[in-house]
């Protein structure tokens, strides 16, 4: 009987092999990396390994510590295909990125900036679908406009979801100092300290948290009163 059946039950490194190789073989597949089942732990896989690390802010070693499964596992298991998340810590002033594609708040941010951060963490991973949180909040996908609702209702800033075109005129005109919403006829997206929330940044990596900005060109730009 193979010993280590089960991921998680040993570190794993180069030149061992094993159906719990397979399986993490297997879950890096399924976050984003491209690599054979062959449950070898080969050059490739070390390859593939460090690529994983480096995009998820581990420690570059080409071996899987325990650790490093149960974040790989932590991201596949909770339905997220996050791929190359780059990981940046939050400071007093910006909101963080972790490498599951949530965000941490800064620490001194208002209560009602930590509760969009919350509400956004919730569907950060979440498909996009087309009229998505639009008629419910809980939902299996979320389009743009309904990402940025479900964001701003766990804040209480909300109690009905909005179309992109409504967010032109919602709240007050011009950025904020913590959130600023961009909204035109066909899209709509937010900063939230600093982070970009946006479903258009989910094709990049997966997630809807984003550091880069883009540009505001054909956007009316608003706030929520006080933020």
């Amino acid at each position: 009987m193979d010993r280590y059946h089960h991921l998680g039950s040993r570190s794993l490194r180069a030149g061992l092999s094993g159906h719990d190789v397979k399986i993490a073989q297997d879950y890096l597949r399924k976050a984003g990396f491209k690599l054979r089942l062959d449950g070898v732990y080969g050059p490739g896989m070390v390859s593939i390994v460090r690529r994983f690390q480096r995009a998820n802010g581990l420690r570059r070693t080409g071996r899987l510590s325990t650790s490093d499964i149960q974040a790989l596992r932590g991201l596949v298991e909770r339905g997220a295909t996050v791929r190359n998340v780059p990981a940046l810590p939050p400071t007093n002033e910006r909101a963080g990125i972790n490498p599951d594609g949530t965000a941490t708040p800064p620490p001194g941010a208002p209560p009602a900036v930590v509760a969009i951060i919350d509400a956004g963490n919730q569907i950060a991973t979440s498909p996009y679908r087309y009229g998505g949180g639009h008629g419910k909040w809980q939902d299996s996908g979320y389009d743009c406009s309904g990402s940025v609702s479900f964001a701003l209702h766990g804040a209480g800033l909300l109690d009905q979801a909005l179309d992109s075109g409504s967010f032109e005129k919602w709240g007050d005109a011009g950025p904020g100092e913590w959130v600023t919403i961009y909204a035109n006829g066909g899209h709509a997206y937010m900063t939230v300290a600093g982070l970009r929330f946006d479903t258009s940044g989910k094709d990049k990596n997966g997630t809807r948290w984003q550091p880069e900005m883009r540009s505001s060109s054909g956007y009316v730009v608003r706030h929520p009163d006080g933020l």
